[in-house]
């Protein structure tokens, strides 16, 4: 795999981050948090401990600056196993060339990584549907998925017609032995605009078919919902169906009232959601792939280590709220 990192001394660059992200590491809160987690964290859990991922949305400013070539050793080196990818590109002068797929793969496995899923445009879905499949079987993930919402058509009509459109492609993905899935925010949590009294997200779940077609939780945007929407359990969802829900976006929300979502995104274990109540109330059934998500990671400061700072500190909370 030289070839492949040629235009950059990974070396350098942990001379450079590994004394600033272990000061920060022990300066920062989530040591204290993490271990009230694990003291009030129950003895049975539905998220592996041992398979936490990460968000490369979260370092997206790593992945394209430094490549995978340097950003994945460093991932596996903090303990991530699992990998959600948004988009398959860097910087076209790390190689001069874009990275390929399975040179991608490659580097996965050479680390001892696996992909989980991936984040695609529900454009590509309807435009390029089988590629889409394709690039998900290449670099082994067994979820592929869209953060888009379903539809911008807030009606309960409109939400059957994109329940229809997920059945179509959700059997596609079936047929290729992947699950597809789609990432919530906080707006599907809304009324429909024709029945105000029907939530859009129950509209979905009652129309896509759960032999194909998959939830991600993403568990700030879901309080967020509610703090909004209110008038659900985030928890109870998964409760109530959890084989639905192969993957979870844990992502930490501040309070803000002054924020119009009620929450600021932090670094996990720096907030207050309610997580351990969370992991406790979604019950024992199925097994959820927790996946480290933070949008403002990049603007972590000190740069370096930046995002890769958020993400050491962020899964030594993870590991800490999991036991």
């Amino acid at each position: 795999m030289s070839h492949i990192r040629k235009s950059f001394d990974r070396r350098d660059f942990l001379r450079a981050t590994a004394g600033t992200t272990v000061a920060l590491a022990a300066a920062s809160v989530t040591g204290a948090a993490a271990t009230s987690a694990a003291a009030a964290a129950p003895a049975s859990l539905s998220i592996p401990k041992d398979r936490l991922g990460i968000q490369l949305y979260s370092i997206r400013d790593k992945v394209s600056a430094l490549g995978f070539g340097v950003v994945l050793p460093e991932l596996a080196r903090i303990g991530y196993k699992e990998i959600e990818f948004a988009g398959y590109t860097q910087n076209t002068s790390i190689l001069g060339r874009q990275i390929t797929l399975p040179e991608i793969r490659e580097l996965l496995d050479d680390n001892g990584l696996r992909a989980v899923g991936s984040h695609v445009g529900i454009g590509n879905f309807r435009s390029n549907l089988q590629g889409e499949l394709d690039a998900a079987q290449i670099l082994g993930m067994p979820h592929v998925g869209t953060a888009n919402a379903p539809t911008n058509v807030n009606t309960v009509a409109g939400y059957r017609a994109a329940a229809d459109e997920f059945n179509v492609w959700g059997a596609a993905a079936t047929a290729r032995g992947l699950k597809l899935y789609q990432h919530n925010h906080a707006g599907e949590f809304a009324f429909a605009t024709d029945q105000p009294s029907v939530r859009l997200y129950d509209v979905f779940l009652k129309n896509t078919d759960p032999r194909h077609v998959y939830l991600e939780l993403d568990i700030y945007w879901a309080y967020v919902g509610q703090y909004r929407y209110p008038g659900f359990d985030p928890a109870a969802y998964v409760r109530n169906q959890p084989y639905r829900y192969p993957l979870f976006h844990m992502k930490d929300g501040d309070a803000n009232s002054a924020n119009a979502n009620g929450f600021d995104i932090v670094e996990f274990g720096a907030g207050d959601l309610p997580y351990e109540k969370f992991v406790r109330d979604i019950g024992p059934r199925a097994s959820h792939v927790g996946i480290w998500e933070q949008d403002t990671a990049p603007n972590t400061q000190p740069n370096p280590p930046g995002s890769l700072g958020a993400a050491e500190r962020s899964f030594t909370a993870l590991k800490g709220l999991l036991g």
